[in-house]
């Protein structure tokens, strides 16, 4: 948070100093910065003598008693210091006061303390079938595996486990690792986890290097979190905070500006620079649309900073919003200039609104435990499609060899109200340089089916755009 520390560094902070102890653990606030764009307060967690593998977190860090407090883009972090001996931690919320000062309460709901934990997992990756496996640890009953084979480069494991006790899905945080002759293999970037499935499994989705777990004494486990100590809360601060002292440093501007030179989907909207961060409000012309650039920057001064996605505010989903932060030598004035860039275009063709009569089908046939295979145009892209019964499931995979074709996000069969949704197995982050997916039909019946597509998506890595904002 280089902008904070540029606030810190020019004194506008506004001290609090004020701390509750329980069960002898201490939580105190230090400093608020509070400006047009977001609110962060630094604090310490003052745990006392800390075990090897103990790890403290703060839950359920939340701003109450004020209009738009408690909102979703809320979030706490701590770090261990070794030096001092405790936790250093900030929380940030992108509510801001209305008016220059505000009476609100800080609130964590407890404090806890957790340590890492591992459990034999004896997966047999040579097999297609899903394997079943009892945990009965950590409120956790049983998980579920399925590995699936990538191409010559990858492995996926899609996993979902059955919890006796829901709540501790907050904190377990289950992974599956893996050890080559005793040393651990990094999983690939890309999984997901945590994803709800239809019973209210926590499913995910991990990759491995298939040269890594394919060859030699390799020993899976399943990783995750134990809780040790618990700090009942509720945690609380009566807080006045004020944003007075950020405004001198505060720039709004209206911009009203096409994100492409004839191109008039998206907008940039407002620019909000103040002493930690520049916000810029970028408006798309229909809801839904994501914006279509992966990479963004500003040009200020002879810098360049790089962009962050946040959390469109509640209520306008056609809202993107952008922040860059401040470095602490970057002095802004109204006539620096400043210059937006765009890069790595991302084109969605399609959508779940499309209406059925404009929707071609991909006709299925003679399906069977056999993998079929079909080639289909998109866009001008090949893509193969591959499918084949398991079980009572027809599994559906899809993906292209050239790069450019971002993939397809879901399937589903027939139309209308009869229509049944494939269950995406993979997750596909937009411009990941991942095309293929897998969905499974469960107890699916027949050996054919008409197959549709939600939407698909383009990549264009080298396009880009720049929007002079300023002067």
């Amino acid at each position: 948070r280089g902008g904070v520390q540029a606030a810190l560094a020019q004194n506008l902070g506004q001290q609090l100093n004020q701390s509750v102890t329980q069960d002898g653990v201490t939580l105190k606030l230090h400093t608020a910065i509070v400006d047009e764009n977001r609110t962060v307060i630094l604090f310490t967690l003052d745990v006392g003598k800390r075990l090897e593998n103990e790890n403290w977190n703060v839950n359920g860090m939340t701003l109450k008693g004020a209009d738009g407090a408690n909102g979703p883009s809320e979030f706490s972090y701590v770090l261990w210091d070794e030096k001092n001996q405790h936790y250093n931690g900030y929380f940030e919320s992108d509510w801001t006061p209305k008016k220059d000062t505000v009476n609100v309460q800080l609130v964590a709901d407890n404090l806890q303390a957790f340590s890492t934990q591992e459990l034999d997992l004896p997966l047999d990756i040579q097999s297609q079938e899903t394997q079943n496996f009892p945990i009965g640890q950590e409120g956790m009953r049983s998980i579920e595996v399925k590995p699936f084979t990538q191409g010559q480069e990858k492995i996926l494991f899609s996993s979902a486990i059955i919890f006796d006790q829901p709540e501790t899905k907050e904190w377990v945080f289950p992974n599956i690792v893996a050890y080559k002759n005793g040393t651990l293999i990094n999983s690939l970037a890309g999984g997901a986890f945590g994803t709800p499935g239809e019973n209210g499994e926590y499913t995910s989705q991990q990759y491995f290097k298939a040269a890594d777990i394919s060859s030699g004494e390799v020993n899976y486990k399943l990783q995750y979190m134990k809780q040790e100590k618990k700090v009942e809360g509720p945690l609380a601060f009566d807080l006045q905070l004020s944003k007075k002292q950020m405004e001198s440093g505060t720039i709004n501007t209206s911009l009203n500006l096409p994100l492409e030179e004839g191109e008039p989907n998206y907008t940039l909207e407002k620019m909000v620079v103040t002493p930690t961060q520049i916000r810029i409000a970028i408006r798309s012309k229909e809801k839904g649309n994501n914006f279509p650039y992966q990479k963004s920057t500003l040009e200020v001064a002879g810098k360049t900073l790089e962009g962050n996605f946040w959390r469109s505010p509640e209520g306008e989903p056609e809202l993107t919003v952008l922040r860059f932060e401040r470095p602490v030598d970057l002095e802004i004035t109204e006539e620096t200039p400043i210059t937006f860039v765009a890069k790595y275009k991302v084109t969605q063709h399609g959508s779940y609104k499309i209406n059925k009569d404009e929707k071609t089908p991909l006709l299925l046939t003679n399906i069977s435990d056999k993998k079929q295979t079909l080639i289909q145009q998109l866009s001008g892209y090949p893509v193969k499609w591959t499918y084949y019964m398991q079980g009572a499931d027809l599994y559906v995979e899809t993906e292209s060899e050239d790069a450019r074709f971002g993939g397809i996000n879901q399937t589903h069969i027939g139309l209308g109200k009869e229509r049944i949704l494939g269950k995406p197995l993979t997750v596909n982050f937009t411009g990941d340089g991942n095309n293929k997916a897998i969905d499974v039909y469960k107890g699916f019946k027949g050996t054919e089916a008409s197959i549709y597509i939600f939407f698909y998506t383009t990549d264009d890595p080298d396009k880009e755009t720049r929007v002079q904002l300023r002067p």
